[in-house]
């Protein structure tokens, strides 16, 4: 499945959780790095307006459909690919790192959120090494002194795998400019898992995500912040349909 944004193409690969799974697992044996987005709808509408997101994406050789809409839209197209929510990958890329023996990484959040974070990763996968804890100042610049303080501290680390909290898109930009600095290391940008898995950000109940509806239960949650977010999303959606219909050719 494929997206065209600006006369540039962001392609979905791999296709599912078990095939993105299978590429980790040989990058982190063979010590070879990697950038890993996971695309939604809200992505899909600050490409179209952030040059530098656009940018950035274009460098991740790793981009997973992390929403149901994505999902759909596949399917239309005739090129299915499967869900990947970036918050049920970190486990799973954690213990793939620890069977490598491969230290971890975590930056965004903040540091309470990281220590919590690291003390329940450390008790789902066994043996795994939390080599840094890194949360940025408010107002973090990937691009400028702050995201090189950062680079440089990672690289001190000597981490296989960094795990990305910063949001869109801010995880993804600084993924990009990461990954070129530290080829051996994977970056992989997982919005809200590690608050998650921290216990001070509630998910959707599995319920909701198995009807597809943790969009409807977060925007309730925050129906400020998100609704407007929603509405930009929804507005996008009939010319990626009419898109996604053409592919199928």
């Amino acid at each position: 499945m494929e997206f065209r944004i600006q006369d540039e193409v962001i392609r979905i690969a791999p296709r599912d959780a078990s095939r993105l799974l299978s590429v980790l697992r040989d990058r982190f044996r063979a010590r070879r790095g990697f950038a890993l987005a996971t695309l939604n709808l809200d992505h899909l509408v600050k490409l179209r307006h952030d040059s530098a997101f656009l940018a950035a994406y274009l460098r991740h050789d790793l981009v997973v459909a992390d929403g149901n809409p994505v999902v759909w839209l596949s399917r239309l197209a005739g090129r299915p690919v499967g869900l990947v929510p970036g918050a049920d990958m970190v486990v799973p890329m954690a213990r793939l790192a620890a069977e490598a023996g491969a230290s971890v990484a975590l930056v965004g959040s903040t540091e309470a959120a990281l220590h919590a974070a690291g003390e329940a990763l450390c008790d789902r996968v066994p043996g795994l090494v939390i080599a840094a804890r890194i949360a940025p100042p408010m107002g973090f610049d990937p691009l400028g002194a702050q995201g090189t303080e950062v680079i440089a501290a990672l690289r001190a680390s000597g981490a296989g795998l960094c795990l990305l909290a910063l949001g869109a898109p801010k995880q993804e930009i600084f993924a990009a400019r990461a990954h070129a600095a530290l080829p051996h290391m994977g970056f992989a940008s997982i919005g809200a898992g590690l608050d998650f898995i921290a216990g001070v950000q509630p998910r959707a109940p599995l319920w909701a995500r198995r009807l597809a509806l943790e969009w409807l239960w977060r925007m309730l949650s925050s129906p400020r912040r998100l609704v407007p977010r929603y509405a930009r999303c929804a507005a996008i959606l009939p010319g990626l349909m009419v898109a996604a219909w053409r592919l199928r050719g």
